[in-house]
């Protein structure tokens, strides 16, 4: 007979002995287990202050920039006729105008004759758009410029923005398949078909997506093979009494107005450079009492960053503490208090919070002076009594407390940006060479002004880019053949995909020139054959030149415009934009270059959070331990599943011995009494 249960033979608790056992053998998995969860512990904690880091790097991204901080409001005594802003980054100052308002600024359209269907086939042929001024003559009551009472006919003069064409083929001929392809094209002019209600009510009417006098369209039709159905019903020239095949429905006209008594007319209703930095949207014609129209600084807005920042700080500085503390009552250490990453980081931020900012003599130098002071358990105390005095007398120190800023002495000289090796200083910046731009010269005035098909076409070099163009034929005077020229550069694809553009001009005594318009080495204009006749048999061309001087005494890297702090140089990374003629080397005064507490902190925080900062380093190790302590748990945990079989297999091997025993014991001590009871 054999035991099924351990110790029901013998009476021995196997079960029990056994559990005791392996409560013993499993004590050093019960330690792997509790230091993988005071390392996991370890883990969470940091990422409580990836977490508070971030946060505080939200709050300080407005801040790092000056342009983002600093607002002006816009007010304006009458919202519904014009209103008033400034651009972000902008030199708006705050100041108050007033503002009249004669004229809204509008875009040309023009409508065509009436067809019975918009998909009926008209004719094809190659359409391009021009865009300039119309002058003199006089529109008439069917939208169609004739003479004026002097008998002035109208002109027009290309704006030199460049011609735009589309090709009309049967795959598109109908009025409907014009304005999907004029539509398509991104050309600068917007399409629609007007249905009049008429016998003839399909008319297609071509917008201009660019208000101003100087926008209005000249279309003109080639290509049409012999069938002039697609000419005559587009083709448009205002200077011609009888090559008007469209009415004008509105004319183009630039915005009129006054800004403090000053007279100015603008192409657009939304005005950028009529004051400096600011935006002003004219919405209709005042009337008689002008519009008064003001900016203020937004303390407000600035207030509330601070505000912000201030809370945030504290909000690390207390998560910080919290995962580093230790509780003297209870003898309870938080889950990374000693750790050396945390009291790293912690040192950082002081460091950096208790410096003062060095580089610029226009922005303030510590915290305590706009009212933002430490408190005796390291977090920080806002004064809005001082910070609002301090906004109200320079609020562009305040801002330049939190951002990083440059300022320079010399009006020519503006500051563009910086990176992380530029060192906080003023530094001395020397001119010795001014940016120029590429340019083609004519050598004499033009010995021929009539344009034909032996001298229509044209191969321009510009900026590393070879582009061919066709002069429209007709007779010129220099001054329209230098519009002629440059609208028809400026609308070759080829340069417009590579955002190059020129200006042509004529001199007084007629002589041409074309000027690139990107300044630097890289800028070049040249015509490679053809133009022999319209820029003299000698012409000269000279290309660009990048901006050269010194800052802060080391040679700085020239583009352009721009000089750029050489390298191993404190101003390294400084970049500036130099402005203004040169005669001769000169001095351009100085650049004060700071680096604000919010600038710093982003700087930190952003290399903490990296994948090779601190932090991430500190996880890592912590995981990889982590994984390590898995893998010995696994190797205890198998050992222990063996040790346990093996102490049930001795315990049971003995449970059935002391069984066979304690039956041999019984039969024996049955004999022994049967002997007894018979003796």
């Amino acid at each position: 007979m054999t035991i099924s249960s351990p110790g029901i033979g013998s009476s021995l608790d196997v079960n029990s002995i056994v559990s005791q056992l392996m409560a013993l053998e499993r004590a050093p998995l019960d330690i792997i287990t509790k230091k993988t969860a005071a390392i996991q512990a370890k883990i969470s904690s940091f990422g409580s202050i990836k977490s508070a880091l971030s946060t505080f790097q939200t709050a300080l991204a407005k801040m790092t920039d000056v342009s983002k901080m600093s607002t002006l409001t816009g007010a304006s005594s009458d919202a519904s006729s014009a209103t008033i802003s400034a651009s972000a980054g902008s030199s708006a100052v705050a100041a108050s105008y007033s503002l009249e308002v004669t004229q809204l600024a509008q875009a040309q359209k023009l409508a065509t004759l009436g067809q019975s269907s918009a998909q009926n086939a008209i004719g094809s042929g190659t359409i391009t758009f021009d865009f300039g001024t119309i002058e003199g003559g006089e529109l008439g009551s069917d939208g169609k410029y004739g003479a004026a009472e002097d008998g002035s006919t109208a002109s027009f003069t290309s704006n030199g923005s460049g011609q735009k064409s589309i090709t009309i083929t049967d795959a598109n001929n109908s009025l409907s398949g014009i304005r999907d392809a004029i539509n398509s094209a991104n050309i600068g002019v917007t399409a629609s078909i007007v249905n009049d209600g008429s016998s003839t009510p399909y008319r297609l009417v071509l917008t201009d997506t660019r208000s101003g006098k100087a926008s209005s369209m000249k279309i003109s039709v080639t290509g049409d093979g012999g069938d002039p159905a697609l000419s005559n019903l587009l083709s448009h020239d205002p200077s011609s009494m009888t090559g008007q095949a469209l009415t004008q429905t509105q004319s183009a006209q630039d915005a009129l107005f006054k800004i403090d008594g000053i007279a100015i007319s603008k192409a657009s209703n939304s005005v950028t450079d009529a004051i400096d930095g600011v935006t002003l949207t004219l919405l209709k014609p005042t009337t008689t009492v002008p519009v008064a129209l003001s900016l203020t600084g937004d303390n407000a807005a600035i207030t509330a960053s601070i505000t912000q920042f201030v809370s945030a700080y504290n909000q690390i500085t207390k998560t910080l503490k919290d995962v580093s503390a230790y509780n003297p009552t209870t003898k309870v250490s938080a889950t990374l208090s000693g750790d050396a990453t945390v009291r790293s980081l912690q040192t950082q931020l002081r460091a950096i919070m208790m410096a003062p900012i060095a580089g610029s003599a226009n922005v303030s130098s510590s915290l305590s002076q706009i009212g933002v002071a430490f408190q005796t358990d390291g977090t920080l105390a806002l004064d809005d009594t001082k910070l609002q005095a301090a906004l109200v007398a320079n609020p562009a120190a305040v801002t330049g407390l939190f951002a990083a800023v440059g300022s320079a002495s010399d009006g020519r000289v503006s500051f563009s940006g910086s990176t992380d090796k530029t060192i906080p200083g003023a530094y001395a910046v020397t001119v010795s060479q001014i940016a120029a731009r590429g340019a083609y010269a004519g050598t004499t005035s033009p010995t021929k002004t009539t344009v034909d098909a032996n001298n229509n076409t044209m191969e321009v070099l510009l900026n590393g880019v070879t582009a061919s163009i066709t002069l429209t034929d007709g007779n010129y005077t220099p001054a329209t053949l230098a519009s002629e020229i440059q609208s028809r550069i400026n609308g070759a694809a080829e340069f417009s995909a590579i955002g190059s553009s020129v200006t042509v001009s004529a001199a007084s005594d007629g002589t041409l020139s074309i000027q690139s318009a990107r300044y630097g080495a890289s800028s070049q204009v040249s015509i490679a054959s053809g133009g022999s006749d319209f820029f003299g048999t000698a012409p000269t061309s000279s290309a660009g030149t990048d901006v050269a001087g010194t800052i802060h005494g080391g040679a700085a890297s020239g583009s352009g415009q721009y000089l750029t702090g050489a390298t191993d140089n404190a101003a390294e990374g400084l970049r500036l934009q130099i402005s203004g003629s040169l005669t001769a080397d000169e001095t351009r005064g100085t650049v004060n270059y700071s680096q604000g507490y919010a600038y710093q902190l982003d700087r930190m925080i952003t290399a903490l959070l990296s994948t090779t900062g601190a932090i991430a380093s500190k996880t890592t190790g912590l995981a990889a331990s982590v994984t390590a302590m898995g893998k010995d748990g696994e190797r205890v945990s198998a050992n222990l599943t063996a040790i346990e079989a093996r102490y049930r297999s001795q315990f049971t091997a003995l449970d059935v011995l002391m069984a066979k025993m304690t039956t041999t014991s019984n039969f024996l001590t049955q004999q022994f009494a049967s002997m007894t009871a018979n003796a």
